[in-house]
């Protein structure tokens, strides 16, 4: 979720890594349960084989096309597998990228909450389901019930990009070429699709609510409220906005009297934003263009702001963009940098599973003390840092509530398959929010003068939170 990713979000990190959008299978712990009866044919049902990889602790009701099925009976929320397809994407591929396989090809169906928002389903999966690998000889017999014309993988469903050691041919990881190809994958699917999810405010970044019941809308403006007031913007300054989306950031500023650019790798992104500021009066005062940020040669900026950009970035090229950016600032202009981390510093930073092959491709998450780190050795002084986590849990529900209320539009728009998939991350992305998997932080810093000395700043936090 991003402007170019967000956070994600955008994602985030999805919408992102370290999230579960939904229960994960394969953890390797030893079973004790006894293995079911039989069929008749001495084979295990679909249903029986749940019941023992879930240990017999199933939080909803399980339905298969073989007939079986487990789970309470009077359960709110269900899951119906309906076709071998699905058993054939659920034994081929680890824990969430079968199961959303199984779910975006319409071999897996859900129950109990709405396809916009399985929120619900989701958060019972991750609260009450925990797989466990069964003995040797349990396995085995699973196994020979499955058959193996359901262990050989077949081809995903084409919403699916490759895995990323196939992705070459769009170039190396985090190239001009293959940023571009990423970034079109997931910001150009329909302006007007995103319209429906995002609301008026077309801002597809973390809203900052200034209280629990404020509107979507009101939360965005309040974020790129906090955003300028950080970054001590005035009439006459000039504000950089890389990775700009639809243009939110850049038209905040020019009401506001600041000659703000704004850059995204989205020509759908591009065209939008252009339309809008023209509808807005805004031409003398802001600029959205179509290029990668590492293209912008002008210099001299009072601030910059990245609202979702660095999760695109790659970590080890974290270096060369506090660089970059640290470059395009006047001595004493502030730098704000927004994005989704992960709740440490050591786990591997790369994106797996669905959301990496369905959401954002090539994504990488890491720390708030990692960026700190990268920032601080190129020579900027960080000045504040905030994790606004819970306000993306809220801002990941309003998304889901919108593309509820224009489900049928969505669906029409871009397919049922991708409006799957947009529920399926967004819902999932809100429950690592909620549940610390991933976190939202803002980091403030300032370019320093050539000799390291401090600059001219108030001695305390000048904004309002």
């Amino acid at each position: 979720m991003t402007s170019t990713t967000d956070d994600a979000a955008k994602t985030a990190e999805g919408p992102q890594a370290g999230q579960r959008p939904t229960a994960s299978a394969g953890a390797a712990t030893p079973s004790t349960e006894p293995p079911q009866p039989p069929g008749q044919d001495g084979k295990l049902t679909l249903a029986e084989i749940l019941e023992m990889l879930a240990g017999g602790r199933l939080p909803l009701r399980f339905t298969a096309y073989d007939g079986s099925s487990a789970g309470p009976p009077d359960a709110p929320l269900g899951i119906e597998l309906t076709s071998p397809r699905g058993t054939t994407y659920l034994a081929t591929a680890r824990g969430d990228l079968g199961l959303a396989r199984a779910y975006i090809a319409g071999d897996l169906e859900i129950h109990g909450v709405h396809p916009g928002d399985p929120y619900e389903l989701l958060k019972a999966l991750a609260d009450e389901l925990v797989f466990r690998m069964p003995p040797p000889r349990a396995m085995a017999r699973i196994v020979r019930s499955i058959g193996v014309e359901h262990l050989r993988p077949i081809a995903p469903p084409p919403q699916e990009v490759p895995p990323r050691w196939r992705r070459v041919a769009e170039g190396l990881r985090h190239s001009k070429a293959r940023d571009a190809e990423a970034i079109h994958y997931h910001y150009d699917v329909s302006n007007t699709f995103y319209e429906w999810v995002l609301g008026p405010s077309m801002t597809y970044t973390c809203a900052c609510y200034p209280r629990p019941d404020a509107s979507l809308d009101e939360a965005q403006e309040n974020k790129y409220r906090l955003v300028f007031e950080k970054l001590r913007l005035k009439p006459g300054d000039r504000l950089l906005d890389v990775g700009c989306g639809w243009g939110g950031m850049v038209r905040y500023a020019a009401r506001r009297g600041v000659r703000a650019l704004g850059v995204t790798l989205s020509q759908e992104q591009t065209t939008w934003a252009q339309r809008a500021i023209a509808d807005e009066g805004l031409a003398d005062l802001a600029e959205v263009r179509f290029g990668d940020y590492r293209d912008i040669r002008e210099g001299g900026f009072d601030a910059v702001s990245s609202i979702g950009l660095l999760e695109h970035i790659g970590v080890r090229n974290y270096p060369s963009y506090f660089r970059f950016l640290q470059s395009r600032l006047r001595i004493g202009g502030l730098l704000l940098n927004h994005c989704i981390t992960r709740p440490d510093n050591t786990s591997r930073p790369s994106t797996r599973g669905f959301i990496d092959r369905y959401v954002f491709p090539d994504g990488e998450l890491t720390g708030s003390g990692r960026i700190i780190t990268e920032a601080q050795d190129v020579g900027l002084e960080v000045l504040h840092e905030e994790n606004l986590r819970p306000h993306y849990a809220l801002t990941l529900r309003d998304w889901c509530a919108n593309l509820v209320a224009h489900w049928d539009e969505a669906v029409a728009e871009v397919g049922l398959p991708t409006a799957k998939v947009w529920g399926l991350y967004m819902a999932g992305s809100r429950l690592a929010f909620e549940t610390g998997g991933i976190q939202l932080h803002q980091v403030l810093a300032v370019r320093r003068d050539d000799r390291g000395a401090a600059v001219d700043l108030p001695l305390r936090p000048w904004w309002t939170p």
